[in-house]
């Protein structure tokens, strides 16, 4: 069963607003064994809105359009569905009550532009709008289902929790479709590839592979599609069992929700050890990414963003001496930074940054987007040079991510 979403508004295709409405409702059709075949972003334009529909008829069961169904002149979606399926408008009385007594709550006049959204086409059946006045339409036509609804998320959503989904369900006999995201850090889409090639190639048919890369990490996303729960359930589970013996090094967790952060914040916690960051080139990000997690004051006990080199002097103890000879980027100077964040606030690990962000080096005489890590465990200190490239954001970004992996290993080992 194969479904396009069809997003009509001038403000998406201008950059004005971001198209959440798509990804939420791909995500609730994927829940109940729908997938989407295409998601098309269009202008409140009549020719093109019926290019679109036309486009979809043979590529999709589903159909869902949101948008443009307000009381505005500019709210063409409801005319131009009533031309597509060669039908007229009538006005439906219980909808026109609905909208009076919505309005009399919050003492607002009816018009005559309201009454006009209780117009709808003669061969759709209306869905109750709980949570504002245009109706969403539900069309059932050669065995094609096409669904109009507003583009205002909360309606929008409100509307297929309550209406479409339940009614999508009564209508086909859909396959169950399940999803297990295995979290890994620290090896590259290629070379992860390499190593489970074997078991990719053994996957079933009805198991397919996802490789999601992200900066320093990597998500490899199991979708099962069949008609039998339990089945699909235990072979991915298995899948799973098997993947962990191949690349037990790299898999840090399942999901989303389960982030090196997470992971980290679960190892400090058993042991009852604790943390604290000195951040330069990184400027508080990975403080942030630490923080982020519920709980976190357990273990993670404070940091210092020292930017400039006298805060380097002055907070974490790092000699104007060992700067000079250097340079603020360096491995000397990173491990000065650790050390002494890590003597500051008395804690078994610690985290320094220091780096060339960009776009400048700052008078360094190493080139942009090189970064030193350095990592103090409860019995030594080291750093690690990294090039992370551009731009700015990138090397913040991935910096962080290594700085975490460098740590979490360090965790497993004590």
């Amino acid at each position: 069963m194969q479904a396009e979403i069809i997003t009509i508004g001038d403000e998406i295709l201008i950059g004005q607003i971001l198209d959440s409405n798509s990804k939420w409702i791909a995500e609730e059709l994927n829940k109940i064994g729908v997938s989407v075949y295409q998601i098309t972003s269009i202008q409140d334009n009549k020719e093109h809105i019926l290019k679109a529909l036309r486009e979809a008829k043979s590529k999709s069961d589903i159909v869902i359009l949101t948008g443009g169904l307000g009381p505005t002149k500019d709210d063409i979606t409801k005319l131009t569905l009533t031309e597509y399926f060669d039908d007229h408008l009538e006005l439906n009385l219980e909808i026109v009550e609905h909208i009076k007594k919505m309005f009399a709550k919050i003492n607002y006049p009816f018009s005559d532009l309201n009454r006009d959204q209780a117009l709808v086409p003669s061969k759709c059946t209306p869905l109750k709008n709980n949570w504002g006045t245009a109706p969403g339409m539900w069309f059932h036509y050669n065995n094609q289902v096409t669904i109009s609804l507003p583009g205002v998320p909360n309606e929008m959503k409100g509307l297929m929790l309550n209406s479409v989904l339940p009614k999508l369900t009564e209508t086909f006999h859909l396959p169950y479709i399940l999803h297990k995201t295995i979290l890994t850090y620290g090896m590259g889409e290629s070379m992860v590839a390499e190593r489970i090639e074997d078991w990719e190639n053994n996957l079933p048919n009805f198991i397919k592979l996802a490789y999601l890369p992200g900066y320093g990490k990597l998500r490899l996303r199991l979708s099962a599609k069949g008609d039998y729960k339990e089945l699909l359930e235990k072979r991915i589970n298995k899948e799973v069992e098997n993947l962990m013996k191949i690349i037990p090094d790299i898999i840090i967790g399942f999901d989303d929700s389960e982030t090196i952060e997470v992971a980290i914040g679960a190892l400090l916690s058993d042991k009852k050890q604790t943390l604290a960051i000195a951040e330069s080139c990184t400027g508080g990000n990975i403080s942030k990414m630490i923080t982020l997690i519920p709980g976190s004051s357990k273990y993670f006990v404070g940091s210092v963003v020292a930017y400039q080199a006298f805060i380097k002097t002055l907070e974490l103890n790092v000699s104007k001496e060992l700067i000079e000879e250097n340079t603020v980027v360096s491995g000397q100077v990173a491990e000065a930074m650790a050390r002494g964040i890590q003597k500051k606030y008395n804690t078994s690990y610690a985290i320094a940054t220091t780096g060339n962000a960009g776009p400048t080096t700052d008078l360094t005489d190493k080139t942009v987007g090189t970064v030193f890590i350095a990592i103090a465990t409860p019995t030594r200190i080291f750093s690690k040079e990294y090039f992370f490239g551009k731009p700015r954001e990138k090397v913040i970004e991935r910096a962080s991510i290594k700085a975490l992996e460098l740590l979490r290993k360090e965790i497993l080992k004590n």
